[in-house]
């Protein structure tokens, strides 16, 4: 009797031990982001491809968040100004303390062109994360890592909107988007008599050095979604015939337009007129949101560079862009070039409502073609000013 009791409680207590330990070991599972994205067929099978074409797959955000925690820095070039990268490298490095991290801004063509020249030459190793502009984006795009940021964040590994992230590379973002709008010195043109669509253009009292122009006409070319290149070439012919006053940059021009030069410019960036707006102490600068908006969805974007030696820590750097804390910052000190794809963004709730003219990934590469091609249909125009 004593011997069986005693062999019952022996077998008891290991049935009991191993229920116990399975559902130890199942809690344990459910609370490792690794064995949980390994057991994600999705995931799983999104990475498999992603290898399988050379791209590298992080299955897990933990798994990010580790990695750039071993590499401590973060050195990124940005393409907003500086009281724009203070505020987001502060937010950054509030949710991220255990990286260091700088963050320089690059502006204009010879800055660009110099950084090609140094990646070309590998002299960019500084550098972890890059900013990338749309007019040099083939050129910056082989220096890039292949991280499949697309598929990640397909399958949710990181928090960055998939229409973000180029379709084909896969692996660059653009967390910001520009829309052109019509300004004008309402002193001078009262809001009524401003075009309210861009056919107004062409009427006959915008004639005769009525309006400002840029001869870069990618602003312009932003159309070519909704309108098609044809109808854009046939307008900008008769852009052309209205004979506007040819200039090259719109900064410079608006501030003549506050101070009664000229009454009239068509599509700068909304957010260089309402930066202009700033500094016009008499109220005279406004704007109008003419359809179909001509959008920019892909102004700029970002990448993480092939020679990173905090390749993980840029990776953060680059999904914090999309969040939702990184996109208030960018409308507050862009100004409003937060992505009109996140819900309450400046750009969201101004053209809520309204026809768009969408440069995606798909149009944002052709551009240049677009713009050669209406450079034409205006007849080689120098600026006058």
């Amino acid at each position: 009797m004593n011997t069986y009791c005693r062999q019952g409680f022996n077998r008891s207590s290991s049935q009991v031990l191993g229920v116990v330990l399975f559902f130890a070991a199942l809690f344990v599972l459910s609370k490792s982001p690794v064995s949980a994205a390994s057991a994600s067929p999705p995931i799983a099978k999104a990475k498999q491809e992603a290898e399988a074409k050379g791209y590298a797959f992080l299955s897990n955000h933990d798994d990010i968040v580790a990695k750039a925690k071993g590499e401590g820095k973060l050195r990124a070039l940005f393409g907003l100004e500086v009281v724009a990268i203070k505020a987001l490298v502060s937010a950054f490095t509030k949710k991220y303390p255990f990286i260091e991290t700088y963050v320089e801004e690059i502006d204009g063509t010879d800055a660009y062109q110099r950084f090609i020249l140094e990646m070309k030459s590998g002299r960019s190793t500084n550098w972890d994360a890059t900013f990338i502009p749309i007019d040099f984006y083939k050129e910056y795009i082989p220096f890039q890592k292949k991280f499949d940021i697309l598929g990640m964040a397909s399958q949710g590994v990181v928090s960055i909107n998939p229409k973000m992230v180029d379709p084909l590379n896969r692996n660059t973002v653009s967390s910001t988007s520009i829309i052109q709008v019509v300004a004008f010195n309402k002193n001078l043109l009262p809001p009524d008599k401003a075009p309210a669509k861009w056919e107004d253009l062409l009427r006959p009292e915008f004639k005769g050095k009525k309006f400002i122009m840029d001869i870069r006409p990618h602003m312009v070319a932003a159309l070519v979604p909704a309108w098609g290149l044809e109808k854009i070439l046939d307008f900008s012919r008769k852009l052309a015939e209205q004979q506007p006053v040819w200039v090259r940059g719109a900064t410079r021009m608006l501030s003549a337009m506050m101070v009664g030069e000229y009454a009239l410019m068509i599509a700068p960036n909304l957010n260089s007129v309402q930066r202009a707006q700033g500094r016009d102490k008499a109220g005279v600068l406004a704007y109008k949101v003419v359809e179909p908006v001509p959008t920019r969805l892909v102004p700029r974007a970002d990448g993480v560079l092939n020679t990173a030696a905090h390749p993980h820590a840029a990776l953060l750097w680059l999904e914090f862009q999309a969040s939702p804390e990184a996109q208030k910052v960018i409308d507050q000190y862009g100004p409003n070039q937060a992505s009109i794809l996140t819900p309450g963004s400046f750009l969201e709730l101004e053209t809520r409502g309204k026809q768009l003219s969408v440069v995606d990934w798909s149009h944002a590469l052709k551009l240049d073609e677009y713009s050669s091609e209406m450079v034409k249909a205006y007849g080689f125009p120098r600026p006058e000013k």
